[in-house]
C-alpha cells in the first residue's frame, strides 16, 4: 500500500546519509525531491525511457538516492507485511516487477477507448503498490510513475493523495482490494480523479 503518514507520536526512525532520523524529520526532505522529480517528468526528462523496470529503479533513486545510497533504486532484500496484506518474498520481486511492466505495456499500447483508462490506471497504481518493491518509499515511488504515465497518456495532472479521513478510508480499502488483483474500486476513484480540475 502507499507510504502510511505517521502519526504525532511515530517512533519510526530511518538510517540515512543524514544521520539517523525520525520519519517526521525526514518526510519534507522527501517532499522537496519528489517535488524536483515531479518538475522533470513534466519537463519530459524521462520521456525516452521504456516503461518498464529499469525506469521504475530510476525515479526511485532520483528522488530518495541522496538520502539512502545504500538501498535507493534496490529492490527490497527482506520480507514485510504491510498492514495485513504480505508482498511477494523478495527473490520473487524482480521478476513480479518484470512481469507487471510487460502487463502494463500492453494495457498503454495502441489508443486507449476511455472507458478503459480508469481500470488501466488503477492496474498501473495498485500492482506495483501490491508487490511493494522497495524497502521503503513505495508510496511516493507509485505516485511519480503515475505522474510520469499521465504525461505520456497526454492527460493533465491529478489529485493522488487523500484528503482528509473519509477519502483515506476509501483509498485504503480500494488498494486492499486491487492487493487481491479486484480493481474496481481504485478505477471508480480514478474516474474521479479524471473528472477534477486538474493540479498545477
Amino acid at each position: 500500500m502507499a507510504d502510511a503518514a505517521p502519526s504525532a507520536h511515530s517512533t519510526r526512525w530511518i538510517e540515512t546519509s543524514r544521520g539517523i532520523l525520525r520519519y517526521a524529520e525526514l518526510a519534507p526532505l522527501l517532499a522537496e525531491r519528489v517535488l524536483r522529480i515531479q518538475e522533470r517528468i513534466e519537463a519530459g526528462q524521462y520521456a525516452a525511457e521504456p516503461l518498464d523496470e529499469s525506469l521504475i529503479r530510476t525515479l526511485h533513486r532520483d528522488f530518495c538516492g541522496d538520502l539512502v545510497p545504500e538501498w535507493a533504486g534496490h529492490w527490497r532484500s527482506m520480507a514485510v507485511c504491510v498492514g495485513t496484506h504480505e508482498p511477494p518474498p523478495p527473490h520473487l520481486v524482480s521478476l513480479q516487477v518484470r512481469e507487471y511492466s510487460l502487463d502494463l505495456q500492453a494495457r498503454l499500447a495502441g489508443p486507449i477507448p476511455f472507458e478503459r483508462l480508469p481500470e488501466t490506471l488503477a492496474f498501473a497504481e495498485s500492482r506495483l503498490l501490491t508487490i511493494h518493491p522497495f524497502a521503503d518509499f513505495n508510496g511516493r515511488l507509485v505516485r511519480l510513475w503515475l505522474w510520469e504515465i499521465l504525461r505520456r497518456l497526454q492527460l493533465p495532472p491529478v489529485q493522488l493523495t487523500p484528503r482528509d479521513k473519509a477519502e483515506t478510508e476509501v483509498y485504503l480499502a480500494a488498494l486492499r482490494a486491487g492487493d487481491q488483483k479486484d480493481y474496481q474500486l481504485l478505477a471508480r476513484l480514478w474516474m474521479q480523479r479524471l473528472a477534477t480540475p486538474p493540479i498545477y
